[in-house]
């Protein structure tokens, strides 16, 4: 259930000429989000208008509150984040996106990237961290975290991967296809979580994310694609 769009910040006084940085903060985990929001509300010259738990509530949120900035997590149901970023910045390109994850990991970085994210940076982030984040991608510049940053440079240090063949389903990410081919291969979630190394929860999220990005009903019809092009015979 979507939460009112608050406005915690509305009885401060003005801060002069310059408005304030208006700011929907998407992250399923609500101890989390709402910390962030009370962290955001405390700093003169940001206001928090609004808080999604998924990132189609962040989509709908967006186009009634019109914000500067999107605080978007990675990894959450019914639609990821890095597809939320990818249809925000297509129908409102004006809206900067700041990621805000735990995911570090190359495909997650770079897809945020393609996607259309200002900034990326881990949640260990500090508070200043994220306020400057938030700040500079209201003004238009990109600002990403040192880790990711390290990351970035060493990507184009040595120079990217040799162009492979893409295969199957070029929009999952490798981790994506490859609970798709589990899933291909008749292996329920308990066993993928097993066999992957992640969380319950993680795999739940990741086959959501499959099926929205796929535009599958249910995990019949996903089986049905997956199967057709290939996946799930290893």
């Amino acid at each position: 259930m979507r939460e009112p769009a608050t406005d915690a910040g509305a009885d401060r006084p003005p801060t002069g000429e310059v408005d304030d940085v208006e700011v929907i903060l998407a992250d399923d985990h609500p101890v989390f989000r709402d910390g962030l929001a009370v962290l955001l509300d405390s700093i003169e010259g940001i206001r928090v208008v609004g808080r999604a738990g998924t990132g189609r509530e962040a989509l709908d949120l967006v186009a009634q509150l019109h914000p500067d900035v999107v605080v978007m997590d990675v990894n959450m149901p019914d639609l990821d984040g890095i597809e939320a970023t990818r249809r925000l910045t297509m129908e409102s390109p004006h809206v900067g996106v700041v990621v805000l994850t735990m995911a570090e990991d190359d495909d997650t970085v770079f897809a945020a990237m393609r996607a259309g994210a200002r900034g990326y940076l881990l949640k260990e982030a500090g508070p200043d961290d994220i306020v400057r984040s938030i700040t500079a991608v209201a003004h238009g510049e990109a600002v990403f975290g040192a880790a990711v940053a390290r990351r970035i440079m060493d990507y184009f240090a040595s120079g990217p991967p040799a162009m492979a063949d893409a295969g199957p389903f070029p929009e999952l990410t490798p981790r994506e296809r490859e609970v798709l081919d589990l899933v291909a291969a008749g292996r329920a979630n308990p066993d993928i979580a097993r066999a992957l190394f992640l969380s319950p929860k993680t795999v739940r999220n990741i086959v959501s994310n499959v099926f929205a990005k796929l535009h599958v009903a249910d995990r019949a019809e996903a089986i049905i694609r997956a199967r057709d092009a290939g996946l799930g015979r290893g």
